[in-house]
């Protein structure tokens, strides 16, 4: 009997084990169609709204309009940026004064922020909380202000005044870094918020600063287009000096900056494995993330309107932008430079995200 007993444990002990291992090795579900590929995110224009295209990452796949067609109705114009928080993808559409909420991998619509936003541009999300930049009235210049929204109940429940023009938001350390583009005008510095106690202090730098990233040091990266100078007659008569700051996020002083010739007004910039891309005239460059100089040497050149840019996985993802019709997205090797793919994506293409 105590054999028999002992033989029988043995058994189920060798079944549960084997049902365990088999658990462990069985594929993860996926978790929808839109899983493990590239999301782009067009404006839309007079010709169209604004939407959102899926690539997947081995290029096979392209759809467009994919939000139209899970949930039959459109997001409206102009489609600014996405969010991410786990499972949630945070659609902003400034024209509408919405904020779309999505499962990121489904598509699926949960809820749509209509109430508290005014132009809002975009969104970065610490804890249960989105912080969302607003220009408030286009006409109005003191009006503009960060939104925050409840993730819980998707509803604005208090905001913080801020500078003129408020675009980019980033967060790290208990703190919000906005860079102040200035709208429909003009704006050079950089607020940054506690976001404890909501007190928001400015850091100058060149003008329309726009694209912020944090560095492997942790200090705050900078693109500052700088702006063309018009007279009564809209005659130009100058420019200011576009750059590359380095704030150091502790002393919140500029601790370098690589300043554009004059003239050159750079835009889109990313960091992947301490290199910062930027744009220039249609071309991009890259430069050590510590670098003293900027580059002189073009990578890639771009042969439309360049509007969008990522770097993942030894690629170079360039959106090249029409308003008229389906913009392109061009795929590039990093180390051989030389185009991968070409796809037609959405109308109005701007940023580029990876899910």
């Amino acid at each position: 009997m105590k054999i028999s007993k002992l033989i029988s444990k043995a058994f189920i002990l060798s079944a549960l084990f084997l049902a365990s291992c088999s658990d462990d090795d069985s594929p993860q579900q996926p978790k929808g169609d839109y899983e493990n590929g590239v999301l782009i995110i067009g404006e839309g224009s007079g010709a169209g709204t604004g939407s959102v295209s899926f690539i997947s990452n081995d290029l096979t796949t392209t759809e467009n309009l994919i939000y139209k067609k899970v949930n039959a109705t459109e997001l409206g114009l102009y489609l600014q940026s996405i969010t991410f928080d786990n499972d949630r993808a945070f659609i902003v559409v400034d024209n509408a004064n919405t904020i779309t909420v999505v499962d990121r991998y489904t598509f699926e619509d949960d809820a749509t922020i209509t109430t508290g936003l005014e132009t809002p541009r975009y969104m970065a999300i610490v804890g249960n909380k989105g912080y969302v930049t607003n220009w408030g009235s286009t006409s109005d210049e003191t009006d503009d202000f960060i939104a925050i929204v409840d993730l819980n109940t998707f509803s604005v429940d208090n905001t913080i005044s801020v500078g003129n023009g408020p675009e980019r938001i980033v967060a790290k350390d208990g703190k919000l870094y906005v860079s102040h583009k200035g709208g429909f005008t003009n704006n050079n510095v950089i607020s940054v918020i506690d976001i404890a106690s909501e007190n928001v202090q400015e850091v100058t730098v060149k003008d329309k600063p726009d694209e912020l990233l944090f560095n492997s040091s942790g200090n705050l990266v900078v693109l500052s287009e700088g702006r063309t100078l018009y007279d009564a007659n809209w005659n130009v008569t100058g420019n200011t000096l576009g750059s590359i700051s380095t704030i150091n996020t502790s002393s919140l002083t500029v601790s370098t900056e690589l300043n554009f010739a004059d003239g050159e007004h750079p835009s889109l910039m990313v960091l992947d494995n301490a290199t910062l891309y930027y744009e220039l005239g249609g071309k991009v460059y890259s430069i050590a993330e510590d670098a003293s100089a900027l580059s002189s040497t073009p990578i890639v050149e771009s042969q439309g309107y360049l509007y969008g840019m990522e770097v993942e996985n030894d690629k170079i993802y360039l959106l090249d932008a029409s308003f008229t019709d389906l913009s392109e997205l061009n795929i590039y090797d990093l180390i051989t430079k030389n185009k991968i793919d070409t796809k037609s994506v959405a109308l109005g293409a701007s940023k580029i995200y990876f899910n």
